[in-house]
Formats: structure tokens, C-alpha cells, sequence
């Protein structure tokens, strides 16, 4: 990469949904105490049909914020119409209840200038950091990775599915758009986006505080919301399934890593939310019909490959669904 600097512009788009108001403009106030000009930045608030609409606290920042109210949708819808008005280069989701850790994330800016990556992939905490302690963070010397091709950094790498976690350039979407209802859409679209990519950055830098909060969608625990979960996650695995069968042999190879990855997970999560033989057999069929089971026997990772031996045999499956009750999740 070169060491000019050349002028970006970033559009971050905040979907809102009921948070407390305070989140949301701690999370406006860490983008604007980035090292961008006014210019340079383009904040979009969806406001998904919230209760109780938050733009009395928003007039105070003028023009450097863009609020959109919608009938209620659900996130990938907000996030969709987000992307229909962004006018920048590049593209960051930020959620409502979260923020950027604005130090780190300057790092991510500065690559950007100097060499315009299709995409930048950062690290995120979920531990709130003193001021003290975060200006030792930032003093951190960064370790860096790139330039690779996503398909590269997928056939070797664990995907992190958070669309939050990567900041990437806007005609890499093409049609790509996030599928509306779908519990954990993120799944679905960051492979895909990922894969398109031919100038990726990784960067070990935590720029990202993520939440986690009571009655968030990973949070919630009833039968209906589980097997809903469950029946999204095998719509996931099914679509990129018989993306990668499109695919050229590197990009194929790269997508049946992460399709392999999500089946792990959902085998986890049929044994952990149901706790049932027979629901595990059954969805074990119609993973069987699809050709996703047996697991393919690959050396991904430690504990894919302890997965993998287990549950592929009976007694093996036996032994999850009486211990992983006992698991934290």
C-alpha cells in the first residue's frame, strides 16, 4: 500500500429499535469523536418504528445526523433502507446499543487512507474500558494482516458473522442486501460479502464495544423463539450450501468451510435448546438429504474436529445430549 492520503467518505448506519436513548447517542458520539472531518462521515439512524421515537435528543446534532423513522421491520429491513440512502465510499454498521472504540478504530481509518482495501476486519470487547485503560489500548502497536482475498482469509480462518465487524466498501454489495426475517441475518450475509472481497485487512485492534444486554435476540429462551432459531439457521445452511456448489473451486472451498462451521453450531444448538433425541434425529435427516451430514471430516480446528467424531456416532450423540445441558452456552 502507498502512503499518500487520500479523502474517503464513510457512511455509518445505526439501526434503532427501542434502545435507551443514552446508548444511542453514546454510540453518535463515538463516530463524531473520530478522526473525520464532517465531510468525511455520514451517520444514518433507522428508527425501526420504536415506541417512543428519539429525535428530540437527536436535533441537537443538526446536520451531522440523518434520522429515518419506518414502520417496524426488523433489523434487516433497517439495515437495508440504511444502505439505500448511504452515499459514502464505505460502509459500517454500528448497533444502537453499542459503540466504537474511537482511538482503535482510527487505526482502521488511517489504512483506509493510505491504500483504499476493498475491506477492513477488526477485533471487538465486550469489556467497557476506563479512559486510562483505553489509552493504553490505543498506544497498543496493532499487528496487521493483508492484503488477502476473503476467500483466503475464509478457507483458513473461522468467520466472525457480525456485520458490524468489518468496515468495507460500498460497490462490493452490488444486490447483496440482508434477507428480511431472518433471526441472525448476519450469518447469511457477511460470508457472502466477505467472499466478494479482493483486498481484505485484518487487524488484531478491539475498535468495537458490543453490548450484550437482558431480552437481546441472543438472550431469549423460549420454545417458540428456539425452534424459530433453529429453523432460520437451517435456512442459512441450505442457501450457502448450494451457494458454494456455484462457486469456482478456491471460493467453494471457502464457503463449505463456513456452511461446515454453521452445522457444527446448529447441531450445538439442537442438542442445547430442544434436549430432545428426536428432534436431533429429525433435523439430522433433512441435513442428511441435503448432503451436510455425516459432518465432513476436515482439520478446521480442535474442538471442530472433537464435534465432529462425536456427533457423527450414535453413542457419541448419546453422551452430547446428556452433558451439553450442563454446558454454558
Amino acid at each position: 500500500m502507498g502512503t499518500d492520503v487520500t479523502p474517503l467518505k464513510i457512511s455509518f448506519i445505526i439501526p434503532y429499535f427501542n434502545e435507551e436513548v443514552g446508548m444511542l447517542t453514546e454510540c453518535i458520539e463515538s463516530i463524531l469523536a473520530l478522526s473525520l472531518a464532517p465531510e468525511e462521515r455520514e451517520i444514518i439512524v433507522v428508527d425501526d418504528g420504536s415506541s417512543l421515537s428519539p429525535i428530540n435528543e437527536l436535533l441537537g446534532y443538526g446536520d451531522s445526523v440523518i434520522y429515518v423513522r419506518k414502520p417496524n421491520g426488523g433489523l434487516s429491513s433497517a439495515r437495508n433502507m440504511g444502505l439505500d440512502l448511504a452515499t459514502g465510499e464505505y460502509i459500517q454498521f454500528v448497533d444502537a446499543d453499542d459503540y466504537l472504540i474511537s482511538s482503535v478504530y482510527d487505526r482502521c481509518i488511517t489504512l483506509v487512507r493510505q491504500g483504499k482495501p476493498e475491506m477492513v476486519m477488526f477485533d471487538f470487547t465486550r469489556k467497557s474500558l476506563p479512559s486510562v485503560e483505553a489509552g493504553r489500548v490505543s498506544a497498543r502497536k496493532s499487528t496487521t494482516i493483508g492484503p488477502i482475498t476473503g476467500a483466503c482469509y475464509m478457507r483458513h480462518h473461522n468467520l466472525r458473522g457480525s456485520a458490524w465487524g468489518y468496515l468495507f466498501k460500498c460497490d462490493m454489495l452490488h444486490d447483496l442486501r440482508f434477507t428480511k426475517g431472518l433471526i441472525h441475518e448476519d450469518e447469511e450475509f457477511t460470508p457472502q460479502l466477505v467472499l466478494r472481497c479482493e483486498s481484505l485487512y485484518i487487524l488484531d485492534d478491539k475498535a468495537y464495544f458490543y453490548r450484550e444486554r437482558k431480552g437481546s435476540i441472543t438472550g431469549k429462551n423460549n420454545k417458540e423463539w428456539g425452534t424459530r432459531r433453529l429453523n432460520d439457521q437451517e435456512r442459512v445452511i441450505t442457501k450457502l450450501y448450494y451457494k458454494a456448489g456455484t462457486l469456482p473451486m478456491a471460493e467453494r472451498l471457502a464457503m463449505q468451510r463456513r456452511v461446515d462451521q454453521l452445522t457444527m453450531d446448529y447441531l450445538y444448538n439442537i442438542m442445547r435448546i430442544t434436549r430432545s433425541a428426536d428432534a436431533l434425529k429429525e433435523r439430522i435427516e433433512r441435513l442428511e438429504k441435503l448432503g451436510q451430514f455425516p459432518l465432513p471430516r476436515r482439520n478446521y480446528t480442535a474442538k471442530y474436529s472433537i464435534f465432529t467424531a462425536m456427533v457423527n456416532s450414535r453413542l457419541g450423540r448419546r453422551v452430547l445430549l446428556t452433558t451439553i445441558p450442563l454446558i454454558k452456552n
